[in-house]
Order: structure tokens, then C-alpha cells, then sequence
């Protein structure tokens, strides 16, 4: 008894042209490259199982690109939204503080912004702070440079008491 049979994809010459784009260019994500390849796989009438071997993903893949391709065009290959909180810190908000720790010292005459500090001075909680600078590799805490003092009486030729 025969399975189900695939939605034909048939591209205009624009839609071609913008997946060869995106599955050729380096810099388009690896999951849309993905499943332009798997598109264009499928325009040139491969069945499922075909375009899955050719691309190197399971059938189940294939056949849900095909049927995204099939119902949205192109806007069908992107991301949907994925569950859960959004966002509630924007991004001129996040730059904002970025800046802030990176050029500006703190007015309460600390040499360094500690999370807590900067959380007040920003608006945002500690928490989201310190999420922020880890995302960014931000440590202001540490000091990334150091100079070898000239002073006499720190080196180890000081002058010793004895008494």
C-alpha cells in the first residue's frame, strides 16, 4: 500500500534564487541553509527519502519543511517564536548598561562596578546584571593590566628594621 504523497514544490525564479543564496552563503545559520537545501532538493522533484539522503536529515525533516515551504513560502523556513517568558529588557537598554560598565567608573568613588552597584545605577536587578555581563564576558571586577612600582621602599632592597 503506498504512503502518503509529498506536496510538489514548485519555485518561482526569485525563490530559487534566495535559497541558493541561503544555502551557499557562509554566514546564513546552518538551520536555514539546511532547509533551503532540503527545499531545493524537493523542487527538483525528489521524493522525501531522497531529499533526506542527499542532505543528510531524516525523513520526518524533510517532510516538515516541505509542507512549511508548501503552506508559507520562505517565511515558512524561519524560526518560530519558541515558548516561554519574553523578553522584558530591551536592547537599547542592555547597550545602555554595556556602555555604562565598560566606559564610565562609578560616582560613589569605587574603582570597579560590582553587580549590585550597577544594578542601581541602571534600573535592572543584580541578577539580570550579572546574566548580562556573563553573556558578554564582561569582569570589571578584574584589572587586566599591572605596573611594577618604582617606589624603593616596596622592593625587596627596603631598608629592614632591626630592633
Amino acid at each position: 500500500m503506498p504512503g502518503p504523497t509529498a506536496v510538489q514544490i514548485v519555485l518561482t525564479d526569485e525563490e530559487r534564487q534566495v535559497l541558493e543564496s541561503w544555502a551557499r552563503h557562509p554566514k546564513t545559520s546552518q538551520a536555514l541553509a539546511q532547509r533551503s537545501r532540503i527545499v531545493l532538493a524537493c523542487a527538483e522533484g525528489a521524493t522525501n527519502g531522497r531529499a533526506a539522503a542527499v542532505v543528510g536529515v531524516s525523513l520526518p525533516t524533510v517532510a516538515k519543511w516541505r509542507n512549511r515551504f508548501a503552506a508559507d513560502r520562505l517565511e515558512g523556513l524561519s524560526d518560530e517564536p519558541r515558548p516561554g517568558r519574553p523578553r522584558t529588557v530591551s536592547d537599547s537598554k542592555v547597550h545602555e548598561m554595556i556602555t555604562k560598565t565598560l566606559e564610565q567608573a562609578p560616582s560613589n568613588g569605587d574603582t570597579h562596578w560590582s553587580s549590585r552597584s550597577m544594578a542601581k545605577a541602571s534600573g535592572l536587578s543584580q541578577s539580570t546584571v550579572s546574566r548580562m555581563w556573563r553573556a558578554f564576558g564582561l569582569k570589571p571586577n578584574l584589572v587586566e593590566t599591572w605596573k611594577l612600582s618604582t617606589d624603593p621602599l616596596l622592593g625587596p632592597d627596603r631598608p629592614r628594621r632591626h630592633g
